[in-house]
């Protein structure tokens, strides 16, 4: 597993020192209610991406990288308007909605709180974006970047 995935958890030790800076580059990453595999079909997981589509067009967020995993979500953005917590809640509340319409299903997607990382002025964007894209590598769903059909990043180096 990797580095986040050990701490994501409904805690509220995840809200410790969380600071919202507008403008400042965020990793996110947030996890489905009882880890269940969701995540396994275009259709669902293009439910996730709208979700992140929307972010943008409403100036919530730039987003620089995302993968889409059976169980979570890691997302490389940088802050817009509002604050942290309300940009996570909108994608969650968006993303839970557009699911549960397509599955027929009801109630909770996502489990309480997210883990964030704000990206220090010293660390490599790019290097967070491969990392983001190597996960599926790390997980035994692709053997290569750029195989895996659920991610993006705007380096398309990164994916090479």
């Amino acid at each position: 597993m990797g580095k986040y995935h050990s701490v994501v958890m409904p805690s509220p030790r995840l809200l410790i020192g969380r600071r919202s800076l507008q403008g400042a580059y965020y990793m996110l990453t947030t996890v489905v209610a009882g880890r269940e595999s969701i995540f396994v079909d275009d259709a669902t997981v293009e439910c996730v991406v709208e979700a992140l589509r929307c972010s943008e067009r409403e100036h919530r967020s730039r987003t620089l990288a995302w993968v889409v995993m059976p169980d979570h979500v890691h997302w490389l953005m940088q802050l817009g308007n509002g604050n942290i917590s309300r940009c996570v809640q909108a994608f969650k509340s968006r993303s839970s909605r557009a699911v549960n319409l397509h599955r027929g299903s009801a109630g909770s997607l996502w489990q309480r709180g997210f883990y964030d990382h704000c990206i220090r002025s010293d660390e490599s964007l790019l290097t967070q974006a491969n990392y983001l894209i190597e996960n599926p590598i790390r997980s035994g769903l692709a053997t290569k970047a750029g195989e895996y059909p659920y991610c993006w990043t705007r380096w398309p180096s990164a994916t090479e």
